[in-house]
């Protein structure tokens, strides 16, 4: 029980275990089992008849965007359904019949609400009306709209500066919606909007920013079907992203091959089943991963050199293995990187990454005849202390075989959540862009600030310093997602208010503020009707691509609003018509929002005509081969350094991962079929000999610590199962091990917390 400010709350609920029962890990992805699991899911939660038409319109073309991941739809869509198993998954959570009202809070106190696990809360059901908690209070309350909009404003009128207050972002939200809450916080006089990106893909852009020019990836999908060779690295799409396995069985039908590079050998590269195929329904599927680099927890730097300076021995006999004109026009940094390669050795190199040579010789010979190159990477690569590094590898690689700025190569980070990318570019950023700002100004009369604002880490920080007091989240479930779970509590209990824009109960609506409101949102499949007329808002893939997505649904209560809709009303209330921009007209008329948008945000002018139907790429510079943006409008080879961890004898490095019934902090059910592992999240997965050696058993229980600059962390009650993970590793999912990352240990430059490379030990719990 975590003892926290205000209320007796948790942050991590139950810890009992339910029943664990182990089978062998899957050794494919999807086919008919995926179908079963995913229609039991929208059954259970929306009824057969309902799940069956809402379905259909799920990433079609008139339809609505999946909620879930950020993985582009093809062309052609499919008549059998454009969704995957995690998608269906998502629908069923966010379309649920079950009902958070009044009545539901009568019966259950935040107290009691967060000492519930994770999926029972999640499982609870659509918040249907505004609620308050009152100071002192353990019961949420019925609130209007307009009181609702008049105590956010009340409190912002309170503070003593702007930066006081913290304006968080999910990537749930719409480009409108995201648009238009940057707006308001930049109206209000601060740039404090910290958003998920942050815990995420942020070491991404910054990687990818400084080499290239532009912080997105440069591929589109049908690159896939053109790939020489398509590298996953980092990620585990089987369970993150599933719609990718239809691309990538796309290169190797096209006689491509895929090269897996992960701690895990997670089934979905194993063989893929796509359902929509008699050979996945009755037969054997396809074989993904033509090879697997089984590479230590954050070593890929080490690997990825041994690759490039193995490469560069080949092509020092007959100079045809790098592209050398590419190289001599388009970069700068070559000689220096090839030096730098030359202080290592092959034979240290490959002790480092621990993967076995034979296999990394193979890769090597086949991405030497290759000469296009896709590099796809997830968390896995980006939640490191060297996640920036990580990436400027992978760059590295590319610019040496001329990937880039060509059909079948690139850069390709998947993002984890549908929109994420299309929040930062339509301003979410805690940074300031002066282009941006100077759109802003002619667009709407006033002038943004010109400070930098809070990330995700540093707001946490703030908020437990007690240098911000209103925390507001356009989505999401802030606690549960962030890292180092008791100080982010604490840090939100500090705040004199909270507010959470939220379809469904989560735990970051127990552990709140002295005040705290929950306003309750649209959906991706409701309807948005105004005026006896549906609106229709916009979202960007991770390939780049903006297109329209509307809602099939009758909202499940009539008192849900928007997002911009409650955006609009909290500004209204705040400004009370004292402001340059029309509030109430621009919330409301999303035509009129998204013309404004394309005034302000390059790529957008004319976003409410070319965004309908399949949509349209963004400008994307890498596509075209132009690095002006860059200091020498070159881009720009980097020489990154090995990563030092200092494990001491008895320690461990413990990356987190999902499960496969989990979408970030959305906990579906309790089993990770993939991984043999049923009706237990609590485990903690370790190699055999590590086992031996520290003489656990199979279900041993035990806790796990992390000490950092002297300060201890510890979660409880794991269950040690066997597992195919490097030695000196361990996997465990979060949020249950988030307890564990300290807040201020993150990456260089992109502030991204440590998620995947922290180092722990494992005691026996002492059970009585």
């Amino acid at each position: 029980m975590s003892k926290l400010r205000h209320r007796n709350v948790s942050t991590e609920g139950s810890n009992a275990f339910t029943g664990i029962e182990l089978k062998a890990a899957e050794d494919h992805a999807a086919g008919l089992t995926a179908v079963k699991v995913a229609l039991g899911h929208v059954f259970k939660e929306m009824g057969v008849v309902r799940s069956l038409k809402t379905l259909s319109h799920m990433n079609q073309i008139d339809g609505f965007d999946c909620p879930g991941c950020a993985w582009p739809d093809p062309e052609k869509r499919s008549k059998l359904g454009e969704y995957c198993e995690n998608g269906a998954k998502a629908l069923s959570e966010e379309a649920t019949n079950k009902e958070v009202d009044a009545n539901f809070f009568k019966q259950h106190s935040v107290e009691d609400i967060s000492k519930w696990t994770d999926y029972k809360i999640g499982k609870s059901g659509r918040i249907t009306q505004p609620m308050i908690l009152k100071p002192g209070s353990v019961y949420y309350e019925p609130i209007s709209w307009k009181d609702a909009y008049q105590v956010v404003a009340e409190h912002l009128y309170k503070l003593q500066s702007p930066n006081e207050a913290i304006f968080y972002t999910s990537g749930r939200s719409s480009n409108e919606a995201a648009f238009l809450y940057g707006l308001f916080a930049r109206a209000f006089g601060t740039n404090n909007m910290p958003d998920c990106s942050n815990m995420c893909h942020e070491s991404s852009g910054v990687a990818l920013s400084e080499t290239l020019g532009i912080g997105k990836g440069s591929v589109k999908l049908e690159d896939f079907d053109k790939a020489d060779v398509v590298i996953v690295i980092g990620q585990n799409p089987g369970t993150n992203h599933p719609r990718m396995l239809s691309a990538l069985e796309k290169c190797k039908a096209n006689g491509g091959y895929v090269v897996s590079i992960n701690p895990l050998a997670e089934a979905g590269l194993v063989r893929f089943k796509n359902p929509q195929e008699v050979s996945g329904i009755i037969g054997n599927g396809h074989t993904l991963a033509d090879h697997h680099l089984q590479v230590r927890i954050n070593q890929d730097v080490a690997l990825l050199k041994l690759i490039q300076k193995k490469l560069a021995t080949l092509d020092a006999v007959d100079q045809m293995v790098f592209d050398h004109q590419f190289i001599s026009q388009y970069t700068e940094g070559y000689e220096a990187v090839l030096s730098e390669l030359n202080t290592y050795s092959e034979a240290a190199l490959l002790d480092i990454c621990g993967v076995d040579e034979k296999e990394v010789d193979a890769v090597v010979l086949l991405l030497a005849k290759s000469k296009n190159i896709i590099i796809c990477w997830a968390m896995g690569l980006t939640q490191h202390k060297n996640g920036v590094d990580n990436i400027k590898e992978c760059v590295n690689l590319l610019l040496l075989k001329g990937s880039l700025g060509k059909p079948g190569a690139g850069t390709c980070p998947v993002r984890g959540h549908s929109n994420v990318q299309g929040d930062r570019t339509v301003g979410i950023m805690h940074y300031v862009s002066k282009t941006f700002n100077e759109a802003v100004k002619t667009t709407f009369g006033f002038n943004p600030p010109e400070d930098m604002g809070y990330d995700v880490v540093k707001g946490i920080q703030a908020m437990y310093n007690k240098k911000a007091k209103v925390f507001m989240a356009l989505g999401g479930n802030f606690v549960s997602a962030a890292s180092d779970t008791e100080y982010t509590a604490k840090a939100i209990q500090n705040c004199e208010l909270t507010v959470q824009i939220s379809t469904k109960l989560n735990r970051s609506h127990c552990i709140v503020g002295k005040t705290a409101l929950i306003l309750p949102t649209l959906g991706r499949s409701d309807q948005d009707v105004i005026n006896g007329k549906q609106r229709h808002f916009t979202v960007e893939n991770s390939m780049g691509v903006v297109h329209q997505s509307k809602g099939f649904l009758h909202p499940i209560s009539e008192d849900i609003k928007s997002e911009p809709d409650i955006i609009g009303g909290i500004a209204d209330a705040y400004f009370k018509g004292n402001h340059p921009v029309n509030w109430t007209l621009l919330s409301s008329d999303y035509d009129l929002l998204r013309e404004k948008m394309g005034q302000v945000v390059r790529g957008f002018e004319n976003v409410n005509t070319k965004s309908k139907g399949r949509g349209y790429y963004l400008p994307n510079n890498v596509r075209d081969l132009d690095f002006s943006r860059l200091p020498n409008q070159k881009a720009k080879f980097t020489i990154t350094e090995l990563p030092i961890h200092d494990l001491k004898a008895d320690e461990f490095l413990l990356m987190s991962i999902r499960s496969h019934d989990q979408f970030n902090t959305t906990i579906y059910g309790l089993n990770d079929r993939y991984r043999g592992v049923y009706n237990e999240r609590r485990v903690l997965f370790m190699n055999e000999a590590d086992m031996k050696r520290y003489d656990y058993k199979k279900f041993d229980v035990v806790n796990l610590k992390s000490n950092y600059k002297g300060q201890e962390r510890s979660v409880f009650q794991f269950l040690v199962i066997p597992y195919n993970i490097p030695e000196g590793n361990l996997a465990a999912y979060y949020p249950e091990t988030n307890p564990l990352i300290p807040i201020d240990e993150f990456a260089v430059k992109s502030n991204t917390p440590i998620s995947k490379s922290v180092k722990v030990t494992v005691e026996k719990s002492i059970t009585l």
